[in-house]
């Protein structure tokens, strides 16, 4: 099913760029996300120097920076292409985009809050830390749970949504053949020309 004749077939070049450099960002960070973080933190290890935790809690800040440009991008943009689909597909694409959404949004919250409960700064790129959240260490709101296991299981279900949704995009692509996947890779469209 096509997109609609008198609709752009492609996201706008700057909806895709925000789209992969936050799915990298997201995905990188996942890899690098370190177990055990409160163990080490108790042991007196500082998160500062270990270079996998610096770089998941840089791409943490990138990826909730860029997923709050993108919203406001959204708000501004283009109209984003509209492809013929039946109801159900397309309430379950929103609600899972809407879901991605907030998830790269409290995924980073979480971490903050998490840092914040046990008093320890976020520490990124090039030495710069950030204690935005140190006032929760002690407080009943930074005991209420194990922010920590609320992170992780956070990511964890943001990566399997974000995998629902690859698996989507490629339904579209090989199944259907309707140009979703290819609106935002463009490319696609001239390889079938």
């Amino acid at each position: 099913m096509p997109a609609h004749p008198a609709a752009e077939r492609h996201f706008d070049p700057f909806s895709r760029a925000l789209h992969w450099l936050t799915a990298i960002a997201v995905l990188i960070a996942f890899i690098l996300g370190p177990g055990g973080f409160g163990r080490m933190v108790r042991q007196g290890i500082d998160p500062a120097t270990r270079p996998d935790i610096v770089w998941h809690e840089s791409l943490g800040v990138l990826v909730f920076v860029l997923t709050l440009v993108r919203l406001g991008w959204m708000a501004m943009r283009p109209a984003a292409p509209q492809f013929e689909m039946s109801s159900w597909m397309r309430t379950a694409s929103k609600c899972v985009m809407g879901l991605m959404v907030l998830l790269v949004l409290l995924v980073p919250i979480t971490a903050m809050i998490t840092l914040g409960s046990k008093g320890v700064p976020a520490t990124l790129l090039g030495g710069v830390r950030l204690n935005a959240l140190g006032f929760l260490s002690g407080t009943p709101f930074g005991a209420l749970t194990d922010w920590g296991d609320v992170h992780g299981f956070l990511g964890d279900a943001l990566m399997w949504l974000a995998g629902v949704h690859a698996a989507a995009a490629l339904y579209h692509q090989f199944l259907l053949r309707d140009g979703v996947l290819a609106s935002m890779l463009p490319w696609l469209d001239r390889r079938r020309s």
